[in-house]
């Protein structure tokens, strides 16, 4: 419990009622309001706005409202607190709330198009390999202390971020790594948040649907690195054409990375094969169990951000080499008639391509490479035939389907994929709705060899079709399928 003067933000405005009132709880969902939640943020969504809730909050036990404008009529029991911006003046109210866990523990975010996943987790248990008990907030998971949580968003609401890393401190955590997303620096659910440091990975197409233009989408990541307080550290990747921008204009102390460049980490693929790859790291050499360039970026990322942290490099250098993959990120198998299967998150033109290209740098080009891939619904439309065109490009066959179609037709989002395959590849191209169906056509076609990429969805175990969550994982369905043969 806090007294409300005691952690409202600054330039707030009351408008009625007593700051000497007390906070129990927050809550920005006015069905969860009630008296031991009794503080309702109202904030502006995409799908609704929080100020048309705020007499029904109240019905449900609120007494404290922030917002940026009320309603007439509202009791003078309830206390009223105007302010410019609800959603940046939560994240410093809900920090302040949870006496500012991020002054008491590390955070270092990630941020980018691809990689924030692996860079996050292989950072968490690079560092608990080294003595550290570490939080972790990420897609796939929430980990505070030893306790791992189902994942909801990428980065958690304000709220939610806030008390979990209160949780994390009272845990003993001494680091948190954390995915922050674009959206989550858009609505302000990082504003109060201290970062020790903040990674950058690469920036390509994606999320159109929500922020319209790529140069808002640049900019909205850039946020980050233009926050960052000058006792911290950015680390950038070179090698992407935008790693400049990124942190430009930066308050913090600037590294960077990269294979292509000099760099203040520097890698170099000596070797590599479906079971990892010889890298030589600043000047170090040794062999990593992570497949393909992309995953050489992500080491390097992780190498340089515990390096920053100043651990011993040799020692670094000596844990890294017995990081796994992520799950549902490049994630290998092998069926018992030898036909290779490899699931990826790879939602991206950009993601795509990468895993196709490490594919065909590896494989003899004897065997076929089977891609099975779809789009997700009610997101970014512009990438759907430039998935299938990539897709086409770099694989012997390619098999177009349903990735979680959400609240759309799946086959008006196949036929917008469709467009992307180009008349020459025409002939190896199926297009099969049913994911299960595709993933099984794609076994029946391999041959002993045969390579069989699943992209797009990875690490989930769900389809979202029409609002509902159907089980699904496609790691199984290859493996039942392919014992089924």
């Amino acid at each position: 419990m806090k007294a409300l003067k005691s952690i409202l933000p600054a330039n707030h405005v009351l408008i009625q009622g007593s700051l000497d009132t007390n906070v129990k709880g927050m809550t920005m969902d006015s069905r969860s309001a009630n008296f031991d939640l009794n503080l309702f943020v109202a904030i502006r969504g995409t799908q609704s706005d929080g100020h048309s809730f705020i007499s029904k909050s109240i019905e449900n036990g609120a007494n404290i409202i922030m917002g940026e404008e009320f309603p007439a009529g509202i009791d003078d029991s309830v206390t009223l607190i105007q302010v410019e911006n609800s959603a940046l003046a939560l994240g410093h109210l809900a920090s302040a709330f949870y006496d500012h866990p991020s002054g008491e523990i590390k955070v270092i975010g990630i941020t980018g198009t691809n990689g924030k996943t692996t860079v996050s987790s292989l950072l968490h248990e690079l560092f608990t390999s080294l003595g550290e008990h570490c939080g972790l907030l990420s897609t796939v998971e929430y980990i505070v202390g030893t306790e791992r949580r189902t994942s909801t968003h990428t980065t958690p609401d304000a709220i939610r971020l806030q008390q979990m890393l209160r949780e994390m401190v009272e845990d003993g955590c001494s680091y948190c790594f954390m995915e922050v997303s674009s959206h989550a620096i858009h609505q302000h659910r990082i504003a109060g948040l201290k970062f020790e440091g903040a990674v950058f990975t690469n920036i390509s197409h994606d999320h159109l649907d929500y922020h319209k233009t790529f140069k808002e989408y640049l900019y909205t990541k850039k946020r980050l690195f233009d926050e960052l307080p000058i006792e911290s550290w950015a680390l950038v990747n070179k090698d992407d054409k935008n790693g400049s921008v990124m942190s430009q204009g930066s308050k913090a102390s600037v590294y960077r990375y990269a294979l292509k460049r000099s760099a203040d980490f520097k890698a170099r693929i000596l070797e590599h094969d479906f079971g990892g790859m010889l890298l030589h790291i600043n000047e170090s050499e040794a062999w990593f169990k992570l497949v393909g360039e992309f995953n050489a970026y992500n080491l390097l990322a992780v190498y340089g951000t515990a390096f920053l942290c100043e651990f011993d490099s040799d020692e670094i250098i000596t844990q890294m080499t017995r990081l796994e993959s992520v799950q549902g990120r490049f994630q290998y198998m092998r069926s018992p008639e030898n036909v290779i299967g490899i699931v990826d998150y790879a939602h991206t033109p950009d993601a795509l391509e990468n895993v196709l290209s490490t594919i065909n740098n590896i494989r003899s080009k004897n065997e076929e490479l089977i891609t099975v891939v779809g789009c997700g619904g009610d997101r970014d439309r512009e990438k759907r035939p430039l998935m299938a065109k990539v897709a086409c490009k770099l694989s012997t066959r390619v098999i177009l389907t349903s990735d979680n179609p959400r609240n759309e037709d799946p086959n008006d989002i196949l036929q917008e994929m469709q467009k992307g395959v180009e008349p020459q590849h025409f002939k190896k191209t199926l297009t099969i709705e049913d994911r299960e169906n595709a993933i099984r056509t794609a076994i029946s076609l391999a041959n002993p060899g045969d390579i069989i990429l699943i992209a797009g969805k990875g690490h989930e175990t769900y389809q979202e079709i029409k609002g509902q969550r159907m089980p699904f994982d496609d790691r199984e369905v290859f493996f039942q399928n392919t014992k089924n043969n």
